[in-house]
């Protein structure tokens, strides 16, 4: 079934898959313009790695960038086969990833499954390939982890929202729950959707409070710094 602008909400296959390129793509910033801080590795000894996609990643990154403990994020693309897509390949459902947030943190300062509630309570876990009126594979909700207690983090929190979500009556969680080495590289994204809505407060974001909480402590999109305080313009 397709959908608009040639969106797809059916996984292509690593035979169908766009061919890609072998490099980066061209002019990827260096520093978080929010945080100030490297989007690229190696990063800060003692800190985690953690890819989440919950839809459009814009709005995504915003949620995560406003964490305490937080040292910094980035969009990409990842879980497909197309490597080094760009944003338009990336559009036509064709390379198989995910828009998607890298969240680098210090586990002394948030643990995993607060990421994790963040991620969990301000978005729709429930629909697969689709958050709102974004639809398509490209849309998926994911979470790929590098650690074992994220990963344990990442099984107790979806069992924890899951009992949530029913209780709301709220049907079965459709995310994607893959170890980072199994689902590839993380594609950085174009330099304009860095920090997008940092840069563009008006942009298009469809990220919010659902009004379910996830029972690891209080962390909500809400009540975290307004956008303006967390790097004066």
């Amino acid at each position: 079934m397709v959908f608009g602008f040639g969106r797809t909400a059916t996984m292509v296959t690593p035979q169908e898959a766009l061919p890609g390129r072998p490099d980066p793509l061209p002019d990827i910033p260096d520093t978080n313009v929010v945080l100030g801080t490297s989007m690229h590795p190696p990063f800060p000894e003692g800190s985690a790695t953690l890819y989440v996609a919950m839809g459009c990643f814009w709005g995504a990154e915003r949620i995560f960038w406003g964490l305490p403990g937080v040292i910094t994020t980035a969009v990409g693309y990842m879980g497909g086969y197309t490597p080094n897509p760009t944003y338009e390949e990336v559009c036509t459902g064709r390379t198989g990833h995910t828009e998607t947030a890298m969240v680098v943190y210090d586990p002394q300062q948030i643990s995993a499954g607060q990421v994790l509630k963040a991620f969990w309570e301000n978005h729709d876990p429930t629909t697969a390939n689709r958050q709102g009126n974004d639809v398509g594979t490209q849309y998926r909700s994911a979470i790929y982890w590098t650690t074992p207690e994220q990963e344990a983090a990442v099984a107790q929190t979806t069992k924890d929202f899951q009992k949530v979500l029913y209780d709301n009556g709220f049907g079965a969680i459709s995310t994607e729950e893959k170890p980072a080495t199994e689902v590839g590289p993380f594609y950085y994204a174009e330099g304009y959707h860095q920090q997008y809505l940092h840069k563009n407060p008006g942009g298009y974001c469809n990220h919010g409070f659902k009004g379910m909480t996830c029972p690891v402590g209080i962390v909500r999109q809400d009540q975290l710094p307004a956008q303006q305080d967390v790097l004066p313009g």
